[in-house]
């Protein structure tokens, strides 16, 4: 059974998920405390963690901190309608997606159930004959069954929607790829109005691979349309 962790000192809503998950197939945890959460979440065997930005002593934001200095553990950040700042800066601070408050459970299961088919093929083993081989564009190279990726024969510490995100990219290399393909390959979703979690995490993966190859540049904004990931001259 995939065990989940919720960080959330609203209690009421904690009890609300844990009765929700349960009947979905899911066991639940709950801390109401931002430290102690941070260390049950390093500590314990879990698949997802559920966070609230607004939290007392520690909030949402240094506790996602706290996780990613040491795990790429899927997270879902929970914050307060219409605040996009929070939303940014919890993508860009390593969140796998989030979810304005307040919410429909069944919404937040259908958004753990996007994560959990991108992760499939995280476990060791799992489909590993189906997985391509190893893709190479110019300095970048992406190993799926490892997931693992090396830019300029360093490796790049990708979160698991970065590592996602990016292969789609090159196996579009040289094409433009839409903002709805990405949002339905990547976050398992269709895009919405004013969604910009995609924009986000193309930020974030520029500033980790560089936002040029050479005098190339990577990841190029085509406007009003999606992204393209731009090929070498000696492969274009």
């Amino acid at each position: 059974m995939d065990q989940i962790l919720v960080i959330d000192d609203d209690t009421e809503l904690c009890e609300l998920l844990a009765e929700y998950l349960g009947s979905e197939g899911f066991a639940v945890d709950s801390v109401n405390q931002g430290e102690k959460g941070a260390a049950q979440a390093l500590e314990g065997d879990y698949t997802l963690i559920v966070l609230d930005v607004m939290l007392p002593g520690l909030n949402g934001f240094d506790v996602l901190r706290k996780i990613r200095e040491k795990s790429q553990i899927p997270v879902i950040m929970l914050t307060a309608r219409g605040d996009d700042v929070d939303r940014i800066v919890g993508l860009e601070l390593g969140a796998d997606d989030y979810l304005p408050k307040p919410f429909n459970p069944r919404e937040l299961v259908a958004r753990i159930r996007a994560i959990q088919r991108r992760m499939e093929t995280v476990s060791p083993g799992a489909r590993t004959k189906e997985l391509p081989a190893e893709r190479r564009v110019g300095d970048v190279v992406l190993c799926p069954t490892s997931r693992s990726v090396k830019c300029n024969g360093q490796p790049i510490d990708l979160t698991s929607v970065e590592f996602n995100l990016l292969s789609v990219l090159l196996d579009h290399a040289g094409e433009v790829v839409s903002r709805e393909t990405l949002v339905e390959k990547v976050l398992g979703r269709r895009l919405s109005a004013y969604d910009r979690s995609i924009d986000v995490h193309v930020s974030a993966l520029r500033k980790k691979l560089g936002h040029y190859a050479g005098s190339t540049e990577r990841i190029r904004t085509i406007r009003s349309v999606g992204y393209l990931y731009s090929l070498p001259e000696s492969q274009s």
